[in-house]
């Protein structure tokens, strides 16, 4: 807690952000950390709940010890918070920047007051703690003369690969782009994530002994079973990449792409690197497909970009404004949410299902036949009478992902006998028992979205550290083993 009556004697406030018409002139980012004072006020408002929900299951999947650095920032104890941060979370600038908060949906002030401003206060910590030089290297001590191999250099594998790496292991990082970061660095926009914050951790990394080598697509350039042969153990975290397709009349059109597509070909512009494609949405009618947080960033891109118009489609109806009954305290609460993006200009439309695409002369997407949709009996049905049409030039599919991408790597990992679970994920026990995050194959284990499907930053730290957990504990018993006979 910070001070008893704080919840009750300061008000949540809000960072600051570039005003709009400001911040779309630029892809970096636009939003700033509280003051040192301002962040010690908001500390102060963390109260004394008896059981702190913010960082239980339901609040913070890496499980940050929340109240604990509210109450030393409260008490200008920054250099002790931040240690405490970083005692949960191994890079607190990125779920402090990209975490929807669901810390903040559980907090128990926010039952019936503004709950505490725990995302900036985070954010506020690690960003004072670099500033400061107090985040230093942690290279191990000594070496267990074990090597470990990571696919995949997104955020749970770079978690994983440094927990590994200060435990003594010798770590590889495998990653298929020109540089490491996987989505953080490819899928997330620069004015979210401007991308020098991945690469001094990059930097820190090398300095612990974690070994990366880049443009190298694990199932191409190296074979599956070489890995495994190479290393004593191997890492699958390379993601669930796959993309959700529509399948309606008109998909095969000129100027329809998937998000990740649109995002990653503007990510690589800006760092200099060569695109086959560029995707502009320049002077166009841009239609997003799809609600959530990649839609929102297609959103800003392309506000940025200069488009004529954006519009934003979701085939799900309009959440409530305030928490829904179906997802109480301290649940996720449905309700409506506006992202910076959606400030910046944007028609917001629910309920809707889109049912072809036309075109012009050019075969190149004109408009979208769409209509109104209801749920009836649980499913989604349309609504009679309600079609109508969009103009566009550009549209961009955000519907989501399906599982890892499976040609390469995780089809030589099926033929040498690894099992897939119901929705094409790599299969792996959950929870933390002695089987967590293996995989039936010998020495291969699995974190993140290629293990629980699309989720979360946040999810991927944590799956991250329980991994780096797991494989550690499954050498150090083979170890023991092995003096024992």
């Amino acid at each position: 807690m910070g001070k008893p009556t704080g919840f009750m004697e300061y008000s949540r406030i809000e960072i600051k952000k570039e005003k709009v018409e400001k911040r779309i002139k630029h892809f970096r980012e636009f939003e700033f950390c509280f003051t040192s004072g301002e962040a010690e006020l908001q500390g102060a408002r963390c109260m004394d709940c008896g059981i702190p929900f913010c960082h239980g299951d339901t609040g913070c999947p890496v499980q940050n010890y929340i109240p604990e650095w509210n109450e030393l920032i409260y008490r200008s104890r920054w250099k002790e918070a931040l240690a405490n941060l970083h005692s949960t979370n191994n890079f607190p600038e990125f779920t402090g920047r990209l975490c929807p908060a669901p810390c903040e949906s559980a907090c128990v002030l926010g039952i019936n007051r503004e709950p505490v401003t725990i995302k900036s206060i985070e954010r506020t910590i690690i960003d004072k703690g670099f500033a400061e030089g107090w985040v230093e290297p942690k290279p191990a001590k000594y070496s267990t003369g074990k090597t470990i191999a990571v696919v995949g250099s997104g955020p749970a594998g770079l978690t994983a690969a440094q927990q590994l790496a200060r435990a003594g292991y010798t770590v590889t990082i495998f990653e298929k782009n020109n540089k490491p970061g996987g989505l953080l660095r490819y899928g997330i926009p620069d004015f979210k994530l401007e991308k020098w914050q991945i690469d001094r951790r990059i930097e820190q990394m090398e300095k612990e002994g974690v070994i990366f080598k880049t443009n190298v697509n694990v199932g191409v350039d190296i074979s599956a079973n070489e890995l495994i042969e190479k290393f004593d153990t191997v890492i699958l975290a390379g993601g669930a990449e796959k993309p959700r397709d529509i399948s309606i009349p008109g998909r095969e059109l000129k100027g329809i792409y998937f998000a990740m597509e649109y995002l990653t070909a503007q990510n690589k512009i800006i760092a200099g690197e060569k695109i086959s494609q560029e995707i502009n949405a320049h002077g166009k009618n841009v239609i997003v497909l799809g609600g959530g947080d990649t839609g929102s960033d297609c959103i800003g891109t392309a506000n940025r970009q200069g488009a004529k118009s954006v519009t934003q489609i979701e085939i799900m109806s309009k959440p409530p404004i305030e928490r829904a009954y179906n997802t109480p305290w301290p649940f996720w609460s449905l309700m409506m949410r506006t992202s910076s993006s959606h400030e910046e200009g944007a028609i917001r439309k629910w309920s809707i299902s889109t049912k072809e695409f036309t075109a012009n002369e050019k075969n190149e997407v004109k408009s979208l036949l769409c209509c109104e949709v209801k749920f009836e009996n649980g499913k989604i049905v349309e609504v009679p009478g309600t079609e109508f049409r969009l103009e566009a030039d550009l549209v961009l599919i955000a519907a989501g992902f399906v599982h890892p991408i499976k040609e390469g790597l995780i089809f030589q990992l099926v033929e040498l006998g690894m099992e897939l679970d119901d929705r094409g994920n790599v299969k792996a026990e959950f929870g933390e028992g002695e089987n967590a995050h293996k995989t039936n194959l010998d020495k291969v284990f699995v974190c993140g979205d290629m293990r629980r499907g699309q989720s979360l930053v946040v999810w991927a730290i944590a799956e991250g550290r329980k991994c780096a957990k797991a494989v550690h504990t499954a050498l150090m018993m083979e170890e023991l083993k092995s003096d024992a006979a």
